[in-house]
C-alpha cells in the first residue's frame, strides 16, 4: 500500500473517530450548554427585577399585597416575591417541583433575598426544565452540520497538504527508481524539496548509482579489455595447431590431440566472441535506426535451423502478424536474440516436441511469445538463467552459459523486457515485450 494511501486512510479514520467520539458526547454536551444558558436567563431575570425594584420601589410589585406570583400563559416561567423571613440565604440555582394551580411542575429556579422597605423579601426566578431541553435537538442538529462541514473542510486540506508534501518523494521514485535504465549514464536533476529527508533520500540514491554505475563501468571495461587480450593468443595458438595438422610427420595419435586442443580452442574462441559482442553491446556500438518484421524475422531464424528440427523430429508453428512492423531496432541483434532463443528451444527439447511462436499487439506494447516442450527449467535456477557463465544442467545438453546472457543484454539494449514461465519436465516459454 502506497504511503500516500495509509496517510489518507488515517487521515480519514482519525476524523471519523473524533466526529464518533463528539457525536456520542453531544447529548451530554448540549444539555449542559442548554442549563448554563438557562442559569445564566435566570440571572438577567433576577437583574430586571431588582433594577425595576430600586427604580419603582417593591410597591410596584406587591400592590398591597403581602405576596407576589406571576406566571407565563403557559406556566413556563414565573416571579415571586413573598417575605424571606428571618433566614438570610445566599442566592442558589437548583431544580425543584412546584404546585401550580393544582400541577405539580419541576422548575429551575433561582433563589434570591432582597432588601426593600426594611423588609427582607424572598426573590424566585423559575423556568420550566421542559423548555429548557426543547433547543436541545435543533442545537445537535446544529453542530453536527457544523461538525460534519468541518470534517469534510479539514480532510480536502489534509489530502492537500499529503499530496503537496509528499510530491518530492513521488518525484524520487520516478526519476531515481522507476524510470531509470541501468547503466545510468544521465544524472538527473537533484530533486527540489524543502524536507530534509527527502533530500538525505535523494542524494543518499544518487551516491548509491554512481557506485554501481562505477562498478559496472570498471567490469566492462575488464570484460572488453580481457576479450581483445584473449584473441590475440586463441588465433596464434590455433594457426600454430593448424600447421602442425598440415605436417606430414605427424603421427596419428599426435593428431588426435592436436584436434582435440583445436576444439578446446574453438570453444574459448566462441566464449570471448560472446564476450566481446557483450561488450560492444553495453558500450552503444550498435545502432538502432532499422524496421522489421517479426513474421520475416522468425522466418529468416528458421531457415538457419530447420535443420537441426529433423534431428529430434520436432514440430515447428508460427502465428504471427504479418502487419506488424517494429521500430528502431538493430536487426542484427534483434536477429541474434530470437535466434539464441529459438536455438535453445531445439536444444533443451525432447524427442517428437514442439515450438509454437505466437505474438500479441497490445496498445502499449508488442508481444512474442516463444513456448517448447522441453525438459524446462527449476524453479530454483529461474533468477539466475540470464547471468553470465550460468550453467544449467538441462538434459543431456550443457552450454557456455552465455547464449541467454547474450539474449538478456541485447533487450536491455533496446529496452524490451524478457520473461520466462517454466516447470520442470512441462517444457518453457520466454515472452518478449517490445516497448511500442
Amino acid at each position: 500500500m502506497k504511503l500516500f494511501t495509509k496517510l489518507t486512510l488515517f487521515i480519514t479514520l482519525s476524523k471519523m473517530a473524533v466526529a464518533l467520539l463528539f457525536v456520542l458526547l453531544l447529548p451530554v454536551l448540549t444539555e449542559d450548554i442548554a442549563h448554563q444558558y438557562n442559569d445564566y436567563y435566570l440571572r438577567e431575570q433576577k437583574k430586571k427585577v431588582l433594577q425595576v425594584i430600586r427604580q419603582n420601589g417593591i410597591d410596584a410589585y406587591l400592590q398591597g399585597e403581602e405576596t407576589y406570583g406571576s406566571y407565563t400563559m403557559l406556566k413556563e416561567e414565573y416571579i415571586s416575591l413573598e417575605p424571606a423571613g428571618k433566614t438570610i440565604r445566599p442566592d442558589t440555582i437548583a431544580t425543584v417541583q412546584r404546585v401550580v394551580e393544582g400541577d405539580t411542575l419541576t422548575y429551575r429556579v433561582l433563589t434570591h433575598i432582597l432588601q426593600a422597605g426594611h423588609r427582607d423579601f424572598l426573590l424566585e426566578v423559575g423556568k420550566k426544565t421542559t423548555t429548557i431541553s426543547q433547543y436541545n435537538r435543533p442545537l445537535q442538529r446544529m453542530a453536527l452540520y457544523v461538525l460534519g462541514g468541518l470534517i469534510v473542510i479539514t480532510i480536502l486540506i489534509d489530502l492537500v497538504f499529503t499530496r503537496l508534501l509528499l510530491k518530492p518523494l513521488g518525484v524520487i521514485i520516478q526519476t531515481r527508481l522507476l524510470h531509470r535504465r541501468f547503466p545510468f549514464r544521465e544524472q538527473a536533476p537533484p530533486v527540489k524539496t524543502s524536507t530534509t529527508d527527502f533530500q538525505y533520500l535523494d542524494d543518499s540514491l544518487v551516491e548509491l548509482m554512481d557506485k554501481i554505475n562505477e562498478a559496472f563501468e570498471k567490469e566492462r571495461e575488464f570484460t572488453s579489455n580481457a576479450s581483445h587480450e584473449l584473441m590475440t593468443p586463441v588465433s596464434i595458438l590455433q594457426t600454430k595447431m593448424e600447421n602442425l595438422l598440415e605436417e606430414r610427420e605427424t603421427d596419428e595419435a599426435l593428431q588426435q590431440k592436436i584436434q582435440g586442443m583445436m576444439k578446446t580452442l574453438k570453444r574459448l574462441k566462441k566464449i570471448v566472441h560472446s564476450l566481446l559482442l557483450i561488450s560492444r553491446i553495453e558500450n552503444d556500438q550498435f545502432p538502432k535506426n532499422d524496421q522489421l518484421s517479426p513474421l520475416q524475422l522468425v522466418t529468416d531464424v528458421m531457415e538457419e535451423l530447420s535443420h537441426r528440427l529433423e534431428e529430434k523430429n520436432l514440430r515447428f508453428s508460427m502465428q504471427l502478424s504479418s502487419k506488424t512492423i517494429l521500430h528502431h531496432l538493430n536487426q542484427d541483434l534483434i536477429f541474434q536474440l530470437v535466434y539464441n532463443l529459438l536455438q535453445n528451444a531445439i536444444k533443451y527439447n525432447r524427442e517428437n516436441g514442439s515450438i509454437t511462436v505466437t505474438d500479441e499487439t497490445r496498445p502499449d506494447a508488442y508481444l512474442l511469445v516463444i513456448a517448447d516442450t522441453g525438459v524446462g527449467i527449476p524453479a530454483r535456477d529461474v533468477d539466475t538463467i540470464f547471468r553470465r557463465f550460468r550453467k544449467i544442467q538441462r538434459g543431456t545438453t550443457e552450454g557456455y552459459g552465455l547464449g541467454l546472457s547474450i539474449a538478456h543484454t541485447i533487450a536491455q539494449y533496446h529496452h524490451i523486457n524478457i520473461s520466462v514461465t517454466t516447470a520442470v519436465d512441462q517444457g518453457s516459454t520466454f515472452t518478449l515485450r517490445f516497448p511500442l
